[in-house]
């Protein structure tokens, strides 16, 4: 594959911001000028870090390189902070993540990169923080997205947190909480996945293929069954799997990545450069 390391001005960032992105490569006995001058669009995969991560993450600690070869598909990392890929107004200049993927990544990669534009060609998958986000953007704008693989994380119940000692909250929660103005104002905010989702299900949208993952040694867990059993509830369609013997940790994702493709309908081996 091709790997391009691209450093820019971001607007919605209020920074330079790095993004790494893998290309679909020249297959061996393709004519050069006839690859690169195809027009030819791929599929792609917005695909996002946890936290104390960045957009190097997947790279340097999965095979998603072989994974996007085997299938011709772009995959975009960039790096997000720990902001949770929410906006932080209140941040130095501003940093409005959550603005940034739909307002400024996307027509980037779409228009600057052979990427489709198509919901059909389009998907989000993320880890642990990453995961969050991604349940967050699927949620909020279900039409950009053909599927979303929510990787050791899961929606929380938001209004679960008017009942919560102060003491239990944690740092990162209270942070959210100040960022909004207010425990009422998260609840009400696009950041309340859990709540949008219930609403799509309500409506009958047409949500994307949803893939869920968690080790069953993960510290997450709680939050991954809680959830699990409110889908079933509600009535969600979405696909969940445990897996014994795993934890927090980058062979779960590995793992997972690969499931979460397959489930989207990814399964050509026969595709780039194999060497």
């Amino acid at each position: 594959m091709a790997l391009v390391q691209m450093n820019f001005q971001s607007q919605y960032l209020q920074s330079n911001h790095e993004i790494t992105v893998i290309l679909p490569d020249r297959p061996w006995k393709t004519d050069a000028k006839d690859f690169y001058s195809s027009g030819k669009k791929y599929p792609v995969l917005y695909l996002l870090h946890g936290t104390f991560g960045d957009h190097s993450d997947w790279i340097r600690k999965s095979n998603i390189e072989l994974y996007a070869c085997e299938n011709d598909l772009i995959v975009v990392m960039p790096s997000g902070l720990n902001a949770n890929y929410q906006n932080w107004s209140n941040f130095a200049l501003g940093y409005d993540m959550y603005n940034y993927l739909f307002e400024e990544l996307m027509p980037l990669v779409t228009n600057w990169f052979p990427a489709s534009s198509k919901r059909e060609d389009t998907f989000i998958a993320g880890l642990s923080m990453g995961g969050g986000g991604t349940a967050l953007y699927a949620a909020q704008h279900p039409e950009k997205f053909a599927g979303a693989a929510i990787l050791s994380s899961a929606p929380r119940n938001l209004e679960a947190l008017r009942d919560t000692p102060e003491d239990k909250i944690d740092v990162r929660t209270k942070n959210i909480i100040a960022m909004y103005g207010g425990l009422d104002n998260y609840i009400n905010s696009v950041g309340n996945s859990w709540a949008a989702l219930d609403e799509l299900v309500a409506k009958k949208a047409d949500l994307p293929k949803l893939y869920f993952a968690c080790g069953l040694d993960d510290m997450l867990l709680s939050t991954y069954t809680t959830f699990k059993e409110h889908a079933k509830e509600i009535g969600l369609d979405a696909k969940f799997e445990e897996f014994e013997g795993y934890k927090h940790e980058w062979r779960f994702w590995d793992l997972t990545i690969q499931r979460a493709l397959a489930y989207f309908g990814f399964s050509s081996r026969d595709c780039g450069n194999p060497f």
